[in-house]
């Protein structure tokens, strides 16, 4: 079975996830989990990477207009970290702007409910922004901020 990556719309209190794998590069919303508690994320976390046999998560990075990054960011960098050290699967983090507002105006178009627009976002969000990434990808892009190559991921 091909590898699969995660796409992390970051929240301190819901993450986004979608995921993807290296044969077909396209993404789908897997799901929202909402954060309860660090023993908790840690066991939702390592349970999510093995099962669906992970070798990446690419994690967005809410960074301003001019590029520079945002407190955010830092936020998002830190989860990463963590992220790694409860896992063991590679991080890229990868530039994240506008992703919730194009996640808000597809919903938006839907006739859903206020509830059921907040329940997709964020997991719609991490699929706008896989996406992003894999099309980088596609298209032989550099990856953002030096991070690890994907070499070997997809033999």
């Amino acid at each position: 079975m091909p590898p699969r990556i995660a796409g992390i719309d970051y929240g301190t209190l819901r993450v986004g996830i979608a995921v993807a794998d290296l044969e077909t590069m396209i993404a789908s919303p897997l799901e929202n989990y909402n954060r309860r508690s660090e023993p908790l994320d840690r066991e939702y976390f390592a349970r999510l990477a093995k099962e669906e046999r992970l070798a990446r998560f690419v994690v967005g990075l809410p960074v301003h207009l001019d590029g520079r990054e945002s407190q955010k960011s830092t936020e998002a960098r830190k989860f990463g970290a963590w992220l790694h050290e409860v896992t063991g699967v590679p991080i890229e983090y990868f530039d994240e702007r506008f992703t919730t507002h194009e996640a808000e105006l597809a919903l938006s178009g839907m006739g859903l409910t206020k509830k059921k627009r907040k329940a997709r976002l964020d997991k719609l969000a991490a699929q706008i922004m896989l996406t992003g990434y894999l099309e980088q990808l596609k298209a032989g892009g550099d990856r953002p901020s030096g991070d690890e190559s994907l070499r070997g991921l997809d033999e």
